[in-house]
């Protein structure tokens, strides 16, 4: 109920005194529950609203507390903003919906509050958006999970998504077996036994964590990682073939072979003339290089080839011709891939799963951190995240 309004010289701002409705006075401003009064509180408070012209808002009343069962002494609940804060809910929302649009430093601007409160902000509606949302885990069978580096000096957050609904499902800060474990912990034994597809990287602390609490599920590796196995695998054979050659004094092959590195490493498709002619001549001049360049060739035209059982037996063949392929750093990767993830990478194959999804989501998060110009919390980087790419949907307030 509006009693009235004014303009207040001092603070140069509009001021609107209010008092909540008879019918929903004297509840606990947590649970909401009616209570008993305790006292007058602190007297008149404002809370900070949406501009009104070229000049700020503010709504004003008087705030009493209650003594709640549950909660104690709290101060009693107001419709127009959320427990203990500073602001109004339609402001709160046109600061959310403006940060994911903009920097935090141009919210912060224009609705002249600090860089601080708009990370606050950002997490109240967050959690208030999580707290009404249905069960985000109903449902879940295909996930993807990786970690995404926001901050120098290995700051990271793993992020899990969901296939079927191309959504991000949970985001927490740190990357190791105990973060993830909270995830499944969260989604609780019965939706973890209904998992059938994760795809992952090939990160330990990813495996360690979905044995122990999902075991029936099949890991799909990523196609990207496996390839650069290979790369790094080609580059070694490069870089040791060119310490070879420099040590016996002749600079212009060692030259040469230094700057080969991106026509080894580059699609075949996307080499520039000039790459060709290297990598011709590589292959004139170099066969054990150009043996190796043939397998990181091999190995990624399996995971683009069609069909499904058959590029199994296409790994296979690989695995094979690279374990006798005499050249030292691929035998090891033979070996390995053959010890450890021959059948993740052949539930891939099979059921044509990667991280494309995950890792487009770390790109839209690393993009939200620059326009935001960095973070100083993973709280406020993680809300933003959720209000981006998750499943909460907030738009202007008074728009549809």
């Amino acid at each position: 109920m509006v009693e009235s309004s004014r303009f207040d010289t001092a603070a140069n701002a509009f001021v609107v005194s209010v008092r909540p409705h008879a019918a929903i006075l004297g509840r606990c401003g947590v649970c909401r529950r009616s209570c008993g009064g305790y006292d007058r509180g602190r007297g008149r408070r404002r809370w900070r609203s949406l501009d009104v012209g070229l000049v700020a808002c503010f709504l004003e009343a008087d705030l009493p507390r209650v003594r709640c069962p549950e909660h104690g002494v709290v101060v009693s609940w107001v419709p127009w903003a959320r427990h203990g804060a500073g602001h109004t809910l339609p402001f709160d929302q046109a600061v959310a919906w403006k940060t994911t649009r903009m920097s935090k430093t141009g919210v912060a601007y224009e609705l002249r509050i600090s860089w601080a409160t708009v990370g606050q902000v950002i997490a109240r509606v967050t959690a208030d958006l999580d707290a009404q949302a249905e069960d985000p885990y109903a449902h879940v069978r295909r996930i993807g999970i990786d970690e995404v580096s926001y901050k120098r000096g290995y700051k990271f957050l793993t992020v899990v998504v969901d296939h079927d609904t191309r959504r991000l499902l949970w985001i927490a800060e740190g990357h190791s077996k105990a973060v993830l474990s909270r995830f499944f912990t969260e989604m609780g034994p019965q939706r973890c036994a209904a998992l059938e597809l994760i795809s992952a990287d090939g990160a330990d602390w990813i495996f360690h964590a979905v044995q122990d609490h999902c075991p029936q599920a099949k890991i799909c590796l990523d196609p990207f990682h496996v390839v650069s196995w290979a790369s790094k695998a080609l580059d070694e054979v490069r870089r040791g073939m060119w310490r070879a050659i420099r040590r016996t004094g002749q600079k212009m092959a060692a030259a040469d072979l230094r700057g080969a590195r991106y026509a080894l490493l580059k699609n075949p498709e996307n080499l520039t003339d000039k790459q060709q002619t290297a990598l011709a001549g590589i292959q004139a001049t170099n066969q054990p290089l150009y043996r190796a360049y043939l397998l990181k060739e091999q190995l990624r035209v399996i995971f683009t080839a069609g069909g499904g059982a058959e590029r199994a037996l296409l790994l296979d063949a690989w695995l094979r011709w690279a374990a006798r392929c005499q050249i030292p750093t691929f035998v090891d990767l033979a070996r390995r891939i053959r010890t450890y993830f021959r059948d993740d990478i052949i539930n891939t194959l099979t059921h044509r799963l990667s991280n494309g999804l995950i890792e487009s989501t770390n790109t839209k998060s690393r993009l939200l951190t620059r326009m935001a110009y960095g973070f100083k919390s993973a709280a406020a980087l993680i809300a933003l995240v959720k209000l981006h790419v998750g499943a909460h949907n907030i738009g202007l307030p008074g728009r549809a």
